[in-house]
């Protein structure tokens, strides 16, 4: 027996052996527990290996005036992510959230073992050469892809997947931002389905586990640096509330101009080297103008959470063309917030890996900054502190773009210990994200998703609806005539099909119609009749057809309006591929009910 045989001969003896003394939901914890260690573990590599790139690259600049190699350096990154992606991982690993929420909805929750380590490797490469994007959603898609394949390991149901998915993202964050409370409710509200409160256990043991090893291997610094110098009062509700709508504002000029930006390379798929021209020539010329947009941008933030004077404001202008120009400062931060959805657009389109949790953080920050800084110099109310509104943005934006004003509140107050602007937080994020609403029904991470009718959502029906799987209720048998067969051959199949369906097909293969016994019932039995009248006389319309790739949302739509037994199903060119039953499908959908339900 090989080495391999016998470690698998082992496993499988330890996950049977797991099977008769452990039961599900101890099992469950203990999984929880290593999916906490692994995910703090793989944040903890992924910031070492960003700073220690940004720290062997950009050791020797000069603060006074601009770099040239900022053309540079970014544009490699990107190169070596794409060479990295296309022949060592050999697979897509872009869109890291999005590509969970596909794997709850239609993969069964089951990730891919490389998404436990590419992702890592591929975004501490493209953000350590100063690609802008963030860290978060590649780790949280390790995170999430661990929990999978622990999972799968162990034999584990789709739904103890599901829940070991939602552990591996919590669990990410909490690893990343030493925030628990936070990676409970992103997975709450970004990811998950229905929740009962047995299945928060595993969650939070995965969470507060990543956060105590985040603690053992990073230190208790928080990843912002801040302290609260000037008390909330009543008297800036105001201006909360203002800073909530422009917040919204942002967030819908995020998602729009992303969007937009990722159409145009998309547009270029087929030309990979004028997508890399592109994308490289975009990121690397701001990244020149505006350094702050290099790699995450925390040092920018944390300048701006920090500062008490304009001289340490300025040096948020440091290394670029604007140096020495103070009063300069509200333009450089206008620019930035205005040109960080192209250089993060840039960055994935060119090639590279990253999400958009750090620039949602980034772009909230100097939005907030620049929001009390104008409302300060032309004095509209009363004083608001800019390092204050500086936090509240970056979680107004934050739960714009991931309409998740939960996780908004709870990152900022947990990642700045700004626990003391919680009345605030709430004001600005909860407004934030009634004002996006209005304009887009889903966050950014889902909106790819919901357009394709692929989303899992919280509406429990509609999740089922999407959890159920078309090809697996289509019947595929079935006897078909053609529209010249004479009334003697058709009465002869009705004779000898299984299936009250009996389709009328050209030479093509493509549905013309369908026979109704119970319309030609009179007729059948006369004899006489049977040279007369050919399948082409007889046949109807049929009621609806279904396509392969439709929602399941919309097949029951087609069922109730037509009121009709069976509908086709047909390929993209009209070919006949199979039926659906009425019976069938109800009969489904109430298992995946019960299942749903169940504990």
């Amino acid at each position: 027996m090989s080495e391999t045989e016998q470690k698998t001969g082992w496993f499988a003896r330890l996950v049977r052996w797991r099977a008769a003394h452990i039961p599900e939901r101890e099992m469950m914890l203990i999984l929880a527990f290593f999916i906490g260690l692994f995910a703090s573990v793989a944040a903890y590599m992924l910031h070492g290996l960003i700073r220690q790139i940004q720290h062997l690259l950009t050791e020797g600049f000069t603060i006074t005036s601009y770099n040239w190699l900022y053309l540079v350096f970014p544009v490699v990154g990107i190169l070596l992510t794409s060479l990295f992606v296309k022949y060592v991982v050999k697979d897509n690993i872009s869109h890291g959230i999005t590509r969970i929420l596909y794997a709850i909805s239609s993969k069964q929750s089951r990730l891919k073992g490389h998404n436990c380590w590419s992702s890592v490797i591929a975004s501490a490469i493209t953000i350590g050469f100063g690609g802008s994007v963030g860290a978060e959603a590649p780790i949280v898609l390790t995170g999430s892809a661990i929990g999978s394949n622990l999972g799968q390991l162990f034999n584990m149901d789709k739904k103890t997947l599901m829940l070991l998915v939602g552990c591996g993202a919590s669990a990410a964050i909490a690893g990343i931002f030493k925030a628990p409370i936070a990676g409970l409710v992103f997975t709450l509200e970004v990811l998950m389905v229905d929740l009962s409160m047995a299945s928060l256990l595993p969650i939070l043991v995965s969470s507060v586990t990543a956060t105590c090893f985040a603690y053992i291997f990073m230190g208790t610094d928080a990843l912002f640096m801040f302290h609260l110098d000037d008390a909330w009062n009543i008297t800036r509700v105001p201006a909360c509330i203002l800073l909530g709508v422009f917040c919204g504002l942002i967030s819908l000029y995020f998602i729009r101009m992303m969007n937009a930006c990722e159409g145009v390379f998309a547009r270029l798929r087929k030309r990979p080297y004028m997508k890399f021209a592109l994308g490289g020539l975009m990121l690397s010329s701001l990244i020149f103008l505006f350094p702050a947009l290099y790699g995450e941008g925390y040092n920018a933030i944390n300048i701006l959470l920090n500062g008490r004077t304009e001289a340490e404001w300025n040096t948020i202008l440091n290394n670029s063309l604007f140096y020495g120009h103070g009063d300069m400062l509200v333009i450089y931060v206008a620019l930035v917030l205005m040109t960080k959805v192209f250089a993060t657009s840039a960055t994935n389109g060119a090639g590279g890996c990253g999400g958009t949790f750090a620039p949602s953080l980034f772009i909230g920050g100097f939005g907030g900054f620049l929001f009390s800084r104008i409302w300060n110099m032309y004095h509209i109310g009363v004083y608001v502190p800019e390092k204050n509104f500086t936090l509240l943005g970056m979680g107004g934006v934050m739960a714009g773009v991931m309409h998740a004003p939960l996780t908004g509140i709870f990152l900022i107050a947990e990642i700045t210990g700004g626990y003391q602007l919680f009345i605030p937080l709430i004001i600005v994020s909860v407004c934030s994200v009634m004002v996006i609403s209005l304009f887009e029904p889903h966050s950014i991470y889902a909106m790819r998703l919901a357009r394709e009718g692929k989303l899992v959502t919280h509406h429990t029906d509609r999740s089922v609806l999407t959890l159920m799987n078309i090809e697996s209720v289509i019947d595929r048998e079935y006897t078909s005539v053609e529209p010249d067969m004479p009334l003697g051959k058709l009465v002869l199949v009705m004779s000898q099909s299984p299936s009250p369906f009996i389709p009328v097909l050209d030479n093509g293969g493509k549905l013309l119609g369908e026979i109704d016994v119970s319309k030609i019932r009179h007729i059948v039995f006369r004899t006489e009749l049977y040279q007369k009248f050919v399948v082409s006389q007889l046949m109807t319309p049929v009621a609806a057809q279904i396509g392969v790739n439709d929602p399941m949302e919309e097949v029951m739509h087609k069922f109730e309006k037509t009121n009709a037994n069976t509908l086709p199903v047909v390929d993209r060119s009209g070919t006949l591929v199979g039926f659906l039953a009425r019976t069938r499908v109800y009969s489904l959908y109430r298992k995946f009910v019960a299942d749903f339900s169940a504990e």
